[in-house]
């Protein structure tokens, strides 16, 4: 794996379409610079104050967008030992996350209720394809 910089990670203002009856939320094109290939899509609810973390994915590159709620997304790398990304996204800050393979990170809910997140990844998941750690093993403090 290539030696990754949390600078990998790409934030991609989405657009917003009012209509009348519901607006229209653009998510990921296949002519957008975070698209690589498609694998599957998948869905996450987190409910809030629920913390999800660590996970670190070694093939799949992720494009999370979050069309309900709002999410606290923590990114790390080992080698930079107190040095975290934090994006806040949801339907204030209507954005795409995406994150290349190598990169450590969990999330928590923080929207009232629930929030929901939306992957979009390259691969099929493959359960030996991601790394996971218990939430006391990197230490960030998510208050």
């Amino acid at each position: 794996m290539d030696r990754k910089s949390l600078n990998d990670i790409f934030v991609t203002p989405l657009k917003k379409i009012k209509t009348y009856g519901g607006d229209v939320m653009h998510a990921l094109k296949s002519s957008d610079n975070g698209f690589h290939a498609f694998g599957e899509a998948y869905f996450s609810w987190i409910n809030e104050g629920f913390i999800k973390a660590w996970k670190c994915h070694q093939i799949m590159t992720l494009n999370i967008i979050v069309p309900l709620g709002e999410i606290r997304f923590v990114f790390y790398l080992p080698d930079h030992k107190t040095n975290y990304r934090v994006e806040d996204i949801g339907e204030t800050r209507y954005v795409r996350l995406t994150v290349p393979p190598g990169i450590w990170f969990g999330f928590k809910g923080k929207a009232a209720g629930k929030s929901l997140l939306l992957n979009i990844a390259d691969i099929v998941h493959e359960p030996n394809e991601v790394l996971s750690k218990p939430k006391s093993e990197i230490l960030y403090d998510w208050t």
